[in-house]
């Protein structure tokens, strides 16, 4: 894999994915590589852990629901039913931090309902107390990285 090109593919694809009927295609002509060369180095970064996903990200509340929420989950469970809450294609992430609340993620569903009933199953089924952070006001964050 040529990491300079890999670089420069991650650096452009953060923030100025082409909207177009062949996008890696396009890539590739602005990188000045072919459309064969983007998909395996995409599939190289993907295979190595270095890209997680690509994909698009929508305004908050444009498209379906989400909601933030958070778990206590004691300490030696942590990897058990972080498994359990990645198990379901609604959740974008998870993530642990240093506090009581310890392993927060994102829910994101269709409509309320299939939000609610993931929520739900997830806390019937860990029988962890779940605290549920509904965004109240969107804030915008570019979480582009300058490589």
């Amino acid at each position: 894999m040529d990491d300079e090109l890999a670089q420069n593919l991650i650096a452009l694809a953060q923030d100025g994915f082409p909207l177009t009927p062949r996008p890696y295609a396009a890539l590739a002509q602005w990188l000045g590589s072919d459309e064969q060369t983007i998909l395996d180095t995409l599939r190289q970064l993907k295979q190595n852990g270095i890209l997680s996903r690509i994909g698009a990200v929508y305004k908050p509340g444009s498209v379906g629901a989400s909601c933030l929420a958070a778990l206590k989950v004691p300490p030696e469970r942590v990897e058990a039913v972080a498994e359990q809450v990645s198990a379901y294609p609604e959740i974008n992430h998870n993530y642990l931090r240093e506090h009581v609340w310890n392993l927060w993620f994102v829910v994101t569903a269709p409509d309320v309902i299939r939000r609610n009933t993931v929520l739900d199953d997830i806390e019937r089924q860990t029988a962890l107390p779940m605290l549920r952070l509904p965004m109240v006001e969107s804030y915008y964050i570019n979480l582009g990285f300058t490589l």
